[in-house]
């Protein structure tokens, strides 16, 4: 199953409020995504969050299409409030409103780290670790 990761630049003075912020994020309504005609695109098998210095990470673990999950996300509530929270703790401003879904999803296109390696225990050659 792959993984992205989506970035994000932080004041460094802050990382413990925004740390704090992203402990009680409110999870997705539900981890399944679709696609324009309500079709199943994929799943949500997990996330993880990480921060040093100036820069938090996201790392998120789907099966599907992950052109999708902008759009999901980008409808959850929980998102657009965590989005207003972190506002004041980001380096810069964001370059998108990310208020709506369509804006949201912009920000998580133009955000997502390019991948350079997906190493899993299906790809290793002896088919185990």
């Amino acid at each position: 199953m792959p993984y992205a990761a989506i970035s994000y630049r932080i004041d460094p003075a802050y990382q413990e409020e925004v740390a704090e912020l992203f402990s009680g994020f409110q999870r997705v309504n539900t981890p399944v995504f679709t696609d324009e005609n309500g079709e199943e695109a994929g799943r949500l098998l997990g996330t993880a969050v990480f921060v040093k210095d100036d820069v938090l990470v996201r790392v998120i673990h789907y099966e599907g299409d992950f052109a999708r999950i902008g759009r999901h996300m980008g409808a959850q509530k929980g998102v657009h409030i965590l989005e207003e929270k972190l506002a004041p703790y980001l380096a810069a401003p964001r370059e998108t409103d990310t208020k709506t879904a369509e804006g949201f999803s912009e920000h998580f296109r133009s955000s997502t780290m390019r991948c350079i390696s997906q190493l899993t225990v299906d790809t290793h050659p002896n088919g185990s670790a």
